[in-house]
Parts: structure tokens; sequence; C-alpha cells
């Protein structure tokens, strides 16, 4: 092991002994930090229950998806060349999906690659709906949505939603749900037309919605939004708001446990925001998770309850370049006058603005939640 693998791996054990410190009061804990190194950025993490597998994409010049037994952390497996922001797979077809560009399709038992699809757009998020095996790419910039079928993965058509799409979730019955981030607004979809047919206004309560999660069974949407931090919580069937509730900042994936009833908010700041669905009008903040920093994005194993977060040790922030001199103004303007406010990060924290922390080379981690 070289001097910087040893470094990280001790500053894990004593941050890992730090928050179990922080947490012994709540009923969830972090159970595990397994150190995977190895180079690449990251964004989304995905179980898979049925085949016990954890599938984790790593993007970049060495992108590729790493395969995970689930209850073990073993890596078993790799699907090498697939820079992507991440991948599922459809149990009943045996076929997973990765979004890179083009697209990655590969076999769910043996992780080989079966083709690649040239598709429209930036594959990004992305649902896998088993009510009529079709796979979901979401794409900020359109088409927004590029639906597949699972079975041979061809391109069944296109879906643009009028925004940036971050999640999506299905209630299994044949409607789609996903958040818009820069519209403040979640999209309703139907699976059997692919068309839009509604479109929820959360705006009263916030805005750069990340997350989403859906409790299918009450018709419950629960949209974690960056704009303050919050977990705006409404009805599938009309949109209507129920109630919000505060988060940490920065949240990056919602899921939702049907066995608990809890929606779990993961947030870049280092917590996962836990709330408890009492009925369908009462909703409670039940415990706040301490995680490593920018472990921002979550997947649940429905069969144990354990969450699973990805993360890394992050350098110093780099100073910020010194703002440009304001150009001369225009007539009726003062020099100096700010623009409109807008941009690629509005809805965004201050925190998750600027120059970012650099990820020490072969400090990657994979994060087990857990009730203790």
């Amino acid at each position: 092991m070289s001097f910087k693998s040893l470094a990280v791996t001790v500053a894990l054990v004593f941050s890992f002994a730090g928050l179990a410190l922080a947490q012994a009061s709540g009923p969830y804990q972090v159970q595990k930090i397994q150190l995977v190194g190895g180079d690449g950025g990251f964004d989304y993490v995905t179980a898979d229950p049925d085949g016990r597998i954890l599938y984790v994409a790593r993007s970049g010049p060495a992108g590729h998806i790493g395969v995970f037994n689930l209850d073990t952390l073993a890596q078993v497996g790799d699907i090498p060349g697939t820079s992507a922001h991440g991948g599922a797979v459809d149990t009943a077809t045996g076929h997973g999906f990765a979004t890179s560009k083009p697209v990655t399709m590969f076999d769910a038992k043996t992780f080989a690659i079966i083709k690649k699809i040239d598709v429209e757009g930036n594959p990004d998020g992305y649902l896998n709906d088993p009510y009529n095996h079709h796979f979901y790419i979401l794409s900020h910039s359109e088409p927004n949505i590029t639906v597949l079928d699972d079975k041979d993965g061809s391109i069944l058509g296109t879906i643009n939603i009028g925004g940036a799409p971050e999640e999506a979730a299905t209630d299994g019955r044949g409607k789609i749900y996903v958040d818009i981030e820069d519209k403040a607004a979640i999209a309703v979809i139907d699976a059997d037309t692919m068309k839009m047919v509604g479109r929820y206004d959360v705006s009263s309560h916030g805005g750069g919605c990340a997350g989403l999660a859906l409790d299918a069974r009450n018709n419950i949407l629960f949209a974690a939004c960056r704009e303050k931090n919050n977990m705006i919580i409404l009805s599938a069937s009309d949109g209507h708001i129920i109630t919000d509730l505060p988060t940490g900042m920065g949240c990056d994936g919602v899921t939702f446990n049907p066995e608990t009833m809890e929606a779990f908010s993961s947030q870049g700041d280092g917590t996962i925001t836990v709330v408890k669905e009492d009925s369908t009008t009462s909703f409670a903040v039940e415990q706040t998770v301490f995680t490593p920093a920018r472990a921002k994005t979550i997947t649940l194993d429905t069969k144990t309850g354990n969450l699973y977060l990805i993360t890394a040790e992050y350098g110093p922030t780099p100073a910020a370049p010194a703002p440009p001199a304001p150009p001369a103004a225009p007539t009726g303007l003062t020099a100096g006058t700010p623009p409109p406010p807008g941009g690629s990060t509005e809805g965004r924290p201050a925190f998750m603005r600027g120059p970012r922390p650099p990820m020490i080379p072969h400090s990657f981690q994979i994060l087990v939640v857990g009730k203790e």
C-alpha cells in the first residue's frame, strides 16, 4: 500500500469514528465506509436488490461501471470503456443501460457490453420502468428524455418537458414523474403514449428541485429542492402541495422506502434528511444522518432497507479568480450593474458554485447507512 493510500485509509477510520459518535442518538447510522479508489468522477449509484448488485459509474478518460456485491461490497465485475453518469438494469429482460454517450447496453448477468446506442442530448439521469420495460434517459439539453426498449435497446421516442430534468420516479401503473430543476415544476408523463400530460408548479414553496421520490401506494411525491433547502411534499394525483420540510444544503437524490414509510434526501453538505410519513397528511423530519461531505446521491436496497451513497476525500478549495473589470456602461445603466439572475448555477447553494475542491486521487468510497 502506498503512503498516500495509507493516509486516506487512516483518515477514513477516524472519520468513521467521529460519525458514529455524532449519530449515536438516531436509528440510522453510517455502518460501513468501503474504500474503493480508482480514477474518475462520479455521479449516481444504483442498487439492484434482485440481483444483489450495486452499480457505480465513474466518468472521464478512465470511465467504467464498477459492479459490486450488494451485501459484501466486494467487486464482482466491471464494464470498461463506459464514461457514464449512472446505470440500472431490468430484471425481467436481463439487460442494463448506462447513461454514457453513446448509451451503453449490457448484460445484467455477465456485464458484457451488448451494444452502444447513439442518442441526442447529453445523457445524465435515468429511470428504468418495469411497467412496460422502458428505460428513460434524462438530459438537460433537448431532447430532455429519450425512451429505450429494454428488450433490444431500440429508441422508441423522445419527450421534451421544457426544462432540465434531474430525477424521475414511476408509480408502476403507467405514470412517470420528473422534476424540472430550472423550472420549479414536476412533469407528469403517460408511459403508454410517451407524452407529457401534466406539469405541477411548486415555485410557491421553492425551486431547484434535484431529487424526487414517490410513495406509489398513496400517490405522494417527495421533491427535494436546493433553492430553499427543503423537501416539498405534494399529491401525485393533482399536484396540490401538502407541506414542506427543511433539509440540508445541496440535495442531489431522494429515495423512498415503502416498508418503513420514510423518504431519504441526501445532500452535498454531508447530511441525509430522513422524513417520516405518518399519514397522507402528516410528515416530520425524523433524523439528520451525518455522512462524509459530498455524499450527495443515494440508492436503496429494498430487501434490507440499507442505503448506499458514494463520495471521496477532497483537498482545499482553490481561490476564485479575480472578477474582470466591469465593461463600459451602456446608455441608461450604471457601470458595474449586475446581470439578471440565472445561468447554470441558479437554484444551487453557495457552496456548490464557483471553484470546487479537487478530489484526492484514489480516495473514492462507498458508504452504507442502515439501522443498528
